[in-house]
């Protein structure tokens, strides 16, 4: 007797997508002004090599952020495509609901990668580094109650400091530049 099954797959949540999506293409316009901003963010990509392009998003078909350096040694965002650029380094989360968890900050980045939920495809110690920029871009548009969940450690920036970057991060991500 054959046993015949059909094939279930699971539905597409666009609720769940389009979170995402907002949230990736507001860290992208934010990643590039904090690069512009921050001075630890700034020493952060001068140390990638110039052109260096980056993508964090959800697999298999997206969204994603798409950053690449500059030859200033600030960030650029260049939109949610992965498809038109080479791309150095790509993290990816291996599918949607595991990109909400991390997204709805339920779950920082390193519980996410210790318990098999991201991909990472390109160097480590790169990876490494996009992940502190990421922290600090967090830490700068979060609530601390909410960036404390988003982040392994929160750190102990002047409250000064802090605010004055803050708002001008929000500005030029607004603003787009």
């Amino acid at each position: 007797m054959e046993l015949i099954y059909s094939e279930k797959r699971s539905g597409k949540s666009y609720l769940k997508q389009s979170y995402i999506c907002v949230l990736l293409w507001f860290m992208g316009r934010a990643v590039q002004a904090a690069s512009r901003v921050d001075d630890r963010v700034r020493k952060e990509f001068k140390d990638l090599p110039e052109n260096f392009t980056f993508a964090l998003g959800v697999m298999p078909a997206g969204p994603h952020l798409v950053v690449r350096r500059t030859a200033e040694g600030t960030a650029r965002y260049l939109g949610h495509r992965i498809t038109p650029q080479p791309v150095d380094l790509k993290m990816e989360f291996k599918h949607l609901d595991a990109g909400f968890l991390t997204f709805t900050f339920r779950e920082n980045t390193p519980v996410a990668t210790a318990r098999d939920r991201l991909v990472v495809d390109g160097e480590v110690g790169y990876a490494c580094a996009v992940v502190r920029i990421l922290d600090a871009v967090q830490i700068y548009l979060l609530p601390k109650f909410i960036a404390r969940l988003a982040v392994k450690r929160y750190p102990r920036w002047p409250l000064g400091q802090k605010l004055l970057h803050r708002t001008r991060i929000y500005w030029r991500t607004i603003l787009g530049y």
